[in-house]
């Protein structure tokens, strides 16, 4: 996929069975233009269930993998189909120019500005603040006053209620795991109430 399309929001999927995945991808195919759905690698089986989803809802929402770490991590998930990689750290020169090579989205981590700007000049697509909750909402918005606009993902302790403040501090993306769901919701899968919490964060602005 190309950077361009890739939506606002990133449902982060760890540990869950392949049976919990399909049922919060199945509520979110109905709204791919606004997510797309990671599955880390460090999830029992996780290479087979991004393969699942991928045949199951792929032409409906764009599926990836996170907790990606090496070049031979990164040409696994490819090879079942992952559309984007997300990782914990900094990505090498090689991951990117793999999946570049596959028109596969690289979003490596960082937490200092020099951190950033060594993934932008790699040519890295999107770059993840990670743990953002520990440099809070306000560091993307500081972080950018001298760096400039930057496609920054704010991940690691966002939800949906305290999602607006990081987008209105400027983060560009957010990653969301389970603090996204109400428990009960995350419980039971309910079709409605997982719709509903998308539809709440689809009109956040």
């Amino acid at each position: 996929m190309k950077k361009e399309d890739y939506p606002r929001f990133t449902i982060i999927m760890r540990g869950y069975t392949k049976e919990q995945a399909t049922e919060i991808v199945r509520a979110a195919s109905d709204f791919g233009k606004h997510f797309a759905v990671e599955v880390t690698l460090n999830t029992p089986n996780a290479l087979d269930i991004i393969n699942d989803l991928n045949e199951k809802f792929g032409n409906l929402i764009a599926i990836g993998a996170g907790t990606v770490r090496t070049l031979a991590e990164a040409k696994a998930a490819v090879s079942k189909g992952a559309k984007f990689l997300l990782g914990p750290h900094t990505f090498s020169k090689d991951m990117i120019d793999y999946c570049h090579s596959k028109e596969v989205v690289t979003i490596p981590a960082a937490m200092t500005p020099s951190e950033i700007n060594q993934m932008l000049v790699a040519g890295a697509d999107i770059i993840k603040i990670f743990p953002a909750a520990v440099v809070t909402p306000r560091f993307f918005k500081d972080v950018q006053a001298p760096l400039g606009k930057l496609p920054l993902m704010a991940v690691g302790g966002v939800s949906t209620l305290n999602a607006q403040e990081y987008l209105d501090n400027g983060a560009s993306y957010l990653g969301m795991g389970s603090k996204m769901f109400d428990a009960e919701v995350l419980e039971t899968l309910d079709q409605s109430g997982l719709k509903k919490t998308y539809r709440k964060l689809i009109q956040l602005h």
